[in-house]
């Protein structure tokens, strides 16, 4: 009997859409600083053999030299824009991600509940893909304002009043292209990150409950399940990341058509090609340390906020029945 009424306890799609927004959000309030201080890494040096000269020395040192010339303000550079893009982003990768699986898993004929590796490696990339779509705007203005620096600038700088004053500018500039502008960078890199974020999570999980190490439902399990997850996407997104960040971020120019277009980099490729020339390697993975300190916690946070919000908005649609029976 427990059993049956488990498996009546789902959400709609619309429903795990709004639980994974709002744990999407609790978790960037944390780790917005580790992000701009990861964007600023990731742009020190762009194009630069050897690197250039050093304004910030690492993580540690961006988020010190920040909160003394900018404070809490320039810690939270681009906030609010990632509200929004988190909203968008992991609503549709934690929200659609189950009904993508259960529904690849019906075409090839096994059942919904099974947890197979290709379709739950596909759903989370085609889920993560979707969301990176649909939020590309709102993560572009945000990796501009996170550039961002009156104090110790690097990179191209653009200064935006607010969000609306970066859409409205974008939007006067370049119209739709310059909304989208980066969108393939950001396909791959969510694309990547969710392909592995969701069912490394799941897997761990299902292992520990398995195994008998922690029940179910189980904060322990959770954040034991999220932090596998995190240092999984953090390894698999690194260059990816550090190819959005700089191809958001990158100078335009205008053609003889009136078109504006990226200064540095044609694509992703071009940009990965063009900083393994200049930089080597290692240059696809600067800020690699501030953007373990962003996803690991961000990555722990929100699925472990998803499963508790998810939860608990289950108990009051369904009751506790499964608790009491």
């Amino acid at each position: 009997m427990m059993s049956s009424v488990s498996r009546e306890r789902t959400v709609s799609t619309a429903e795990g859409f709004l639980c994974g927004g709002i744990a999407a959000c609790t978790a960037v309030t944390v780790s917005n600083p580790a992000e701009v201080a990861k964007t600023r890494m990731q742009l020190q040096g762009e194009l630069t053999k050897g690197g250039g000269q050093k304004v910030y020395k690492n993580a540690l040192d961006v988020l010190a030299k920040t909160w003394r010339n900018e404070g809490i303000r320039g810690l939270q550079r681009g906030l609010g824009p990632a509200y929004t893009y988190q909203i968008l982003l992991n609503g549709s990768r934690l929200g659609f991600y189950e009904p993508f699986r259960r529904t690849l898993n019906r075409f090839i004929g096994k059942s919904p509940t099974d947890q197979l590796p290709l379709t739950s490696i596909t759903a989370g990339a085609v889920s993560g893909a979707v969301g990176a779509s649909l939020g590309n705007p709102l993560f572009l203005i945000k990796a501009r304002m996170q550039a961002y620096s009156p104090a110790l600038p690097v990179g191209t700088q653009h200064y935006y009043k607010s969000s609306f004053d970066a859409l409205s500018t974008i939007w006067k500039a370049e119209k739709f292209r310059g909304l989208i502008r980066g969108i393939d960078a950001a396909v791959l890199r969510t694309t990547m990150g969710s392909s592995v974020q969701l069912p490394t999570y799941h897997w761990t999980k299902n292992q520990i409950v398995s195994n008998g190490l922690l029940p179910a439902n189980s904060i322990w399990t959770f954040l034991a399940s999220s932090s596998v997850s995190g240092i999984c996407v953090c390894i698999v997104m690194q260059p990816a990341d550090t190819t959005l960040t700089r191809m958001y971020n990158q100078p335009t120019k205008r053609l003889p058509n009136g078109n504006l277009v990226g200064a540095l980099y044609k694509n992703p490729i071009d940009c990965l090609l063009k900083t393994a020339k200049a930089e080597g390697v290692l240059g696809w993975y600067k800020g690699s340390t501030a953007h373990f300190l962003r996803i690991a916690p961000h990555t722990i946070i929100t699925l472990t906020a998803n499963d508790i919000i998810t939860n608990l908005y289950k108990d009051l649609k369904y009751g506790r029945a499964d608790s009491d029976a």
